[in-house]
This record gives structure tokens, C-alpha cells and sequence, in this order.
């Protein structure tokens, strides 16, 4: 089973093509051990089902469950929920989430890890189709008030039960992780919301540009430039890029780079490398392996690293920019 990942996947992702076939898209976020995702599969031959989980423990170990049982209509995604959900589907785009016994990340200084916080559950109910049933479990009574509050809160969503949460719901699968909290004494609670016919919060769309490039000629040689490099951090608005180390090759320098934006991080490589038969003249661009992908921040980054070594010396001039966004600010 090809293993996904959201730095490799089309953004966004065409899923009727990836599956061969336009179903119903149904999506379990953090699907961990995946007895409710494969119990899923079982049940709903109907639809296209993805399944979202950053754990590479967790990913292995229930590839290899679909490719026993043969689940042809289920995809394993590595990714975290906000990067996959900005980056891989569209506006009303999906039928069907559960979410079942999210971390609850209990310390105070953890908490912009949740899941479950205003930013994520608006890029959610964005990717929602009207009609669409959002489903959440958890045994942590604090993370369902706080949860119940923020749904409850988001025009976008309706409440189908007559309470904020039952116990149970007909139906469905007891995950081992559900048995356990049961097992030693902790309520479980389930929430079923529906997406209504209001208009949707507003969302990035996934922005992929080309990839940047600049030219540089300079009377500096790359070991010149080496020598004069210190690590380096750039900002723009919500987008930090940060430049720790530099290697020198024969005829390059590679920039050890890492790029954080709202709901993706980087850590990739920009290339200086030297033009053949063109003494003094160089090319910045990213190094091709890890998979970078040309966001705004990737382009900041060039932007930021061209501009540092356009500083190094008067007699360093741009021969060409192919770069999008503002110049960098150090």
C-alpha cells in the first residue's frame, strides 16, 4: 500500500481520481490504532474514505491492516489535521468527519495543540458540504465543554441531538481506546453536529506558486560568502523562516532552512549553486530533495537569502528574480 503524505499529494488532492470513482468523502481525523476507521471501511463500501494520522507507529501498523483486508476504498494520509485540511480538500468538499478521543493536551503552555480550537474548527466546517455530520467523541469532560462551546458558537454547524452530548450512540463501534476509559471509569461523550446551509467562515485555499529563483552575479567567492554567514531568522506577518547552517560543496552552498507558516512547516534546503562557464554568477533555488513545496514561505525564504547576499558586497548585483511575496525583513 503507497503510503500518502501531504507534502507529496496534489494540493488540493482531485480524491475522486485518487480512488477511481466519485463517492461520498467521508474523513477520520487521528484515526490512531484504527479499529473505528477499518470498522468503517467494513461498513460503508459506498464511499471514499481517508484517514488522517501523524503517527508513523500508527500509519504502519493499520497499512498493513488495509492491505490484509483488502480495503480498496480507504487511504491513509500522514499529515496533520490543519495542514491536510488547508492544503488537500476544497470548500464543501466533504461529506462526513469524526474525530474520535483527540489529545486533550492538558497543559496551559500545550493548548494551541488541540484539535478542537476556533481557527481549525472554521477551516473545518469550510471543507464541509451543507448536510455534512461532524462527529466527535472524547472520555474528558473539560474537552467536551470546551468543545461543545466552540461548536456551539460556529454558525455553520447545528446540534442533532436534544443535548450537547449523549453517552452512546446506536451503532457504533467500541474502539479498544473507548473500552479502556470505560474500563476505568471515565463517561464518554459523542457529539453529532451538521453543517447547515449557512454561508461558510472564510479559509486559505491551498496556494502552491512556482518555484523560486534568483540570479546573483558577485565578485565573491563561495567561500567568501561561508565565512560571512551567522544563523539568520526573518518574519512576515505569521510566516518565520529561520537559517541555521550552511555547508559548502564543490561548486554550492547548501542553506540549511527551516520555514514555519500558519498550518505548514518546512525544513528543507536553498542551493547557491555556481553557473558553469559563468564565473561570479549564481543561482539560488531549493534543493530538490525532502519534497519542498512553493509556498509563500518558501518564497519569503528565497527572498530573505537573496537579499543577505546581496549585502555581503557592493559589488554583488541581481541578474534575475523569479520570487513572489514581499522582500524579507530580518
Amino acid at each position: 500500500m503507497q503510503r500518502l503524505n501531504v507534502r507529496r499529494l496534489p494540493w488540493p488532492t482531485d480524491w475522486a481520481a485518487l480512488f477511481g470513482a466519485e463517492r461520498p468523502l467521508v474523513l477520520e481525523i487521528g484515526f490512531g490504532q484504527g479499529h473505528f476507521l477499518l470498522h468503517l471501511a467494513q461498513e460503508r463500501a459506498d464511499a471514499n474514505l481517508v484517514g488522517l494520522e501523524i503517527s508513523n507507529r500508527c500509519l504502519t501498523r493499520v497499512e498493513r491492516s488495509v492491505e490484509r483486508q483488502g480495503l480498496r476504498q480507504l487511504r491513509l494520509v500522514h499529515s496533520m489535521a490543519e495542514t491536510a485540511l488547508q492544503f488537500l480538500f476544497t470548500p464543501a468538499s466533504i461529506d462526513e468527519v469524526h474525530i474520535n478521543f483527540p489529545d486533550p493536551w492538558f497543559r496551559e503552555r500545550h493548548g494551541h495543540r488541540r484539535l478542537m480550537q476556533r481557527n481549525t474548527l472554521d477551516l473545518l466546517v469550510n471543507r464541509l458540504r451543507p448536510g455534512a455530520d461532524l462527529y466527535l467523541a472524547t472520555d474528558i469532560r473539560a474537552y467536551a465543554d470546551m468543545s461543545h462551546e466552540l461548536l456551539a458558537a460556529t454558525p455553520g454547524l447545528d446540534n442533532r441531538l436534544d443535548a450537547p452530548w449523549v453517552g452512546s450512540l446506536p451503532g457504533r463501534v467500541v474502539t479498544r481506546y473507548e473500552r479502556v476509559a470505560r474500563e476505568e471509569g471515565r463517561c464518554c461523550y459523542f457529539m453529532v453536529w451538521r453543517r447547515n446551509d449557512s454561508p461558510p467562515p472564510p479559509a486559505p485555499r491551498a496556494k502552491e506558486l512556482p518555484m523560486p529563483h534568483v540570479v546573483l552575479q558577485s565578485p565573491l567567492s563561495l567561500e567568501a560568502m561561508r565565512a560571512r554567514f551567522e544563523a539568520r531568522q526573518w518574519h512576515h506577518g505569521a510566516t518565520h523562516v529561520s537559517c541555521s547552517r550552511v555547508f559548502l560543496g564543490e561548486r554550492s552552498l547548501l542553506f540549511d532552512v527551516y520555514v514555519k507558516e500558519a498550518n505548514i512547516d518546512q525544513h528543507l534546503a536553498l542551493l547557491l549553486l555556481e553557473r558553469q562557464n559563468r564565473p561570479g554568477e549564481f543561482t539560488l533555488q531549493p534543493a530538490m530533495y525532502g519534497h519542498p513545496r512553493a509556498t509563500e514561505g518558501l518564497h519569503l525564504a528565497a527572498n530573505a537569502l537573496a537579499d543577505w547576499l546581496l549585502s555581503l558586497d557592493d559589488g554583488t548585483v541581481l541578474l534575475g528574480r523569479k520570487t513572489r511575496g514581499p522582500d524579507s525583513e530580518g
